[in-house]
């Protein structure tokens, strides 16, 4: 898979991008979790996210937010990063200009900056929220919440607290003219670390994109 780099709004950015041999192929940015307790685009959920839709025929680019092994900046309280994540989507998008489909992805701190890309980039055709943590951030900026998507935790998550997630959820589902999908892995904590449970998760994402690619509906 090619090691990328891309400029960045505070420098470069490092990434890895796996593109399709079809040129209208959907394209998708995979978001990693926090850079401050470990979180790099190698993560384990990140990296399997990123061959799930890669396998489904996305172009796939995944990348370190700033400061995280090549990429340049420091931590920017989600600000920087969401500004880091905009500039992934459009380096993806200028190398893959007949895409019709865009997805972003997100784990953790990923998926709360991914729903942040969402209200500022309205060619995002769905999302993947995975363990996000509605109990540390303000998830209220979805109103409305532009596009549909699948959010899936586990139901052992002590990072995210279920009740917060299905909290959030709730409100989401409230909106008119979009669907939010919302899938629970049992026994499964914030990391999916066990095989049974991230191959669950997986699945869950899997048939939830290709479900949304055979409809025409946002």
């Amino acid at each position: 898979m090619p090691e990328v780099i891309f400029p960045g709004p505070e420098g470069r950015l490092e990434g890895r991008y796996h593109p399709q041999k079809d040129r209208d192929a959907p394209i998708a940015i995979v978001l990693h979790p926090h850079p401050q307790f470990g979180g790099t685009m190698n993560n384990k959920v990140v990296y399997n996210l990123h061959y799930a839709f890669y396998n489904m025929g996305f172009t796939v680019l995944r990348f370190n937010f700033r400061g995280v092994g090549r990429s340049q900046g420091e931590y920017d309280q989600g600000v920087g990063e969401l500004s880091d994540a905009a500039s992934a989507l459009d380096y993806l998008q200028s190398m893959n200009s007949n895409s019709k489909h865009c997805w972003v992805a997100g784990f953790s701190f990923g998926a709360w900056i991914g729903m942040q890309l969402l209200m500022r980039r309205p060619e995002i055709t769905g999302f993947i929220s995975v363990s996000p943590p509605a109990n540390m951030y303000d998830f209220s900026f979805l109103a409305p919440c532009p596009s549909s998507g699948l959010i899936v935790n586990g139901t052992a998550d002590r990072v995210a607290p279920p009740a917060d997630t299905q909290s959030l959820v709730g409100k989401l589902q409230e909106q008119k003219g979009i669907t939010v999908t919302h899938e629970e892995i049992e026994g499964a904590g914030h990391f999916f670390q066990e095989e049974e449970q991230m191959q669950s998760m997986l699945g869950s994402v899997s048939d939830y994109v290709k479900r949304r690619l055979t409809e025409t509906t946002r």
